[in-house]
């Protein structure tokens, strides 16, 4: 499936769920509040394919030099000690390396074979298990949060999504597909911010419009929603949810809550500590918001085409850079959680869409359409990096929330293809542990159209137990 059929079955979709009638609760286990080992979830997403063997999965290093065979290279940094004895990850994540005592390497993470690659349709299937398109637009995994668990503040946003822009970047459209809460309702919906260091810009109205005039327009606003076709083809149940997601976010702009929105209230050393730029500012507000009672916080790189973790050439010098921007907030996010008191309670996960492989593209036998053309031998630093798909292995890290502190999970061959030689983790066992962790079944779900819909495919994920303390 190409790009331009990709969006267009996700539009299809998007609008297919606004037909629907009021999603009915399914029999079974469901939410096991009591189970819980996390209140809130922390996503920080490396969009755009993290390679694993360049971050938390090294192999054996090769400088560059003109002349190197391409095949030799499967890692262009060296490895570095972190704070547990036999766990090494890359050079540049030093703070990281730091803080792996308090949480758990998975290198064994499979993710999900979707036939031609396309980084938006496998972040879609990550956020959502569920490969696209389907029938009727999927929740988004903080939607489905939202929808099972409820807010933990009433005055803040149950799912909220930091830092990335819906609105620039060639697969824009399909991202902002799995950007919903689908069938499940408006109100579910995440409460975005592209630009964590305008984020109490949103809980204010505009200074041009005026307080006065801003409650006429949203008196005004809700009159049209009632009376719109909502309705008529949206069903009750729809137009319902997004009446109260209106009332959700009016409630918000007169909130003391906002303040959390707010990063100059933080002290200068503080945020210092934290702003490598937009995803370490989107770090320390996730730490406030997680404060101040959000139940899920997604806060991302970026996925712009060829930008960011899309490294298609240059890899080694962009993900110098790449590191020097996650490093010092990720780590001192999982510091500022646990002095606080609040990383047992908060479930941290580092995750991305797929890994990377300078000679690999997709799976190893699994033949898919080669999307760079890189050259035997380098003759140039910019072949010298990981530039294709990878989607037999990569890494998540996950910290707090009942999981195991200093421990190194999977494992993957020290020689190209690199695949997974222990304790593979797929996509839909690792939202069962996620979602377990947070108190909800992998098989609770609701019925939508007559068919049964769960938070992990088909109801069948399995936590994995070597993630639970």
């Amino acid at each position: 499936m190409n790009r331009r059929h990709f969006m267009q079955a996700s539009a299809a979709a998007t609008m297919a769920a606004l037909t629907g009638s009021a999603p009915r609760a399914l029999a079974g286990p469901g939410v096991k509040k009591t189970d819980a080992k996390a209140d809130c979830l922390i996503l920080l997403w490396m969009a755009g394919g993290m390679a694993q063997t360049e971050t938390f999965d090294p192999k054996r290093y090769t400088p560059y030099e003109p002349g190197l065979p391409s095949d030799r290279v499967l890692s262009t940094f060296p490895s570095i000690p972190t704070a547990v004895d036999g766990i090494r990850i890359s050079e540049g994540l030093e703070e990281i390396a730091k803080v792996m005592d308090r949480g758990t390497l998975i290198r064994s993470h499979r993710v999900g074979d979707l036939g031609f690659i396309l980084h938006s349709r496998h972040q879609y299937h990550w956020h959502t298990g569920y490969a696209p398109p389907q029938s009727v637009a999927c929740p988004h995994m903080g939607s489905w949060i939202s929808r099972m668990l409820g807010p933990r503040n009433p005055d803040i946003p149950a799912f909220i999504d930091v830092g990335q822009n819906l609105e620039i970047g060639g697969e824009s459209d399909s991202l902002k597909a799995f950007h919903t809460a689908g069938f499940v309702g408006s109100e579910h919906s995440p409460f975005l911010i592209s630009d964590p260091a305008d984020a109490i810009a949103s809980t204010r109205p505009s200074e041009m419009i005026g307080a006065s005039r801003f409650e006429n327009r949203y008196k005004k606003y809700k009159q049209l929603v009632e009376a719109s076709a909502a309705g008529k083809y949206g069903g009750e149940f729809q137009k319902e949810s997004l009446m109260r997601s209106l009332d959700n976010a009016h409630r918000l702009l007169s909130s003391p809550a906002a303040k959390a929105f707010d990063l100059g209230q933080e002290k200068k050393e503080v945020y210092d500590a934290y702003n490598t730029g937009r995803f370490g500012q989107g770090c320390l507000l996730a730490r406030r918001l997680a404060e101040a009672g959000a139940r899920f916080i997604e806060v991302t790189t970026e996925y712009i085409p060829f930008r960011f973790w899309d490294t298609h050439e240059n890899g080694h010098n962009r993900l110098a850079e790449l590191k020097r921007t996650i490093d010092r907030p990720i780590a001192q996010l999982i510091r500022d959680l646990e002095e606080r008191g609040l990383l047992d309670r908060t479930l941290v996960v580092v995750a991305t869409e797929f890994g990377r492989d300078m000679m690999v593209e997709g799976k190893p036998g699994l033949t898919v359409k080669e999307q760079v053309k890189q050259p035997s031998v380098m003759t140039d630093i910019k072949h010298y990096g990981m530039h294709r798909h990878f989607t037999e292995a990569c890494s998540v890290l996950m910290f707090g929330g009942g999981t195991p502190k200093g421990k190194l999970y999977g494992l993957t061959a020290d020689e190209r293809p690199c695949s997974i030689v222990k304790d593979p983790v797929t996509i839909e066992d690792l939202h069962a542990t996620i979602y377990s962790k947070m108190g909800i079944a992998p098989d609770a779900g609701l019925e939508i159209e007559k068919r049964p819909f769960y938070v992990t495919k088909d109801g069948k994920g399995k936590p994995v137990e070597g993630l639970f303390a």
